[in-house]
């Protein structure tokens, strides 16, 4: 069985009925939006667990190879970048 990754997880009540996996964009990790819970204000009582997982590093080409957490590899922005 392949490692699962880390990730940080929020239950706003006892057994919740519901997940949300929020995914972080390239170099960011989970920690980037777990202040989003509480703004969301959700009604007291609803059980929302939030996963938030965090990419494993791995080297990007678009950025020289440099090694960052990445959901995949960026070959290239087909001439997009300003």
């Amino acid at each position: 069985m392949p490692d699962l990754l880390e990730a940080i997880e929020i239950e706003t009540a006892p057994a919740p009925r519901a997940s949300i996996v929020w995914m972080h964009g390239l170099g960011a990790d989970g920690h980037d939006f777990v202040d989003i819970v509480p703004a969301l204000a959700l009604p007291v009582g609803t059980g929302v667990r939030f996963v938030f997982p965090h990419a494993p590093m791995r080297p990007v080409t678009i950025n020289g190879g440099y090694v960052m957490r990445a959901w995949y590899d960026i070959r290239d922005d087909h001439g997009q970048r300003r």
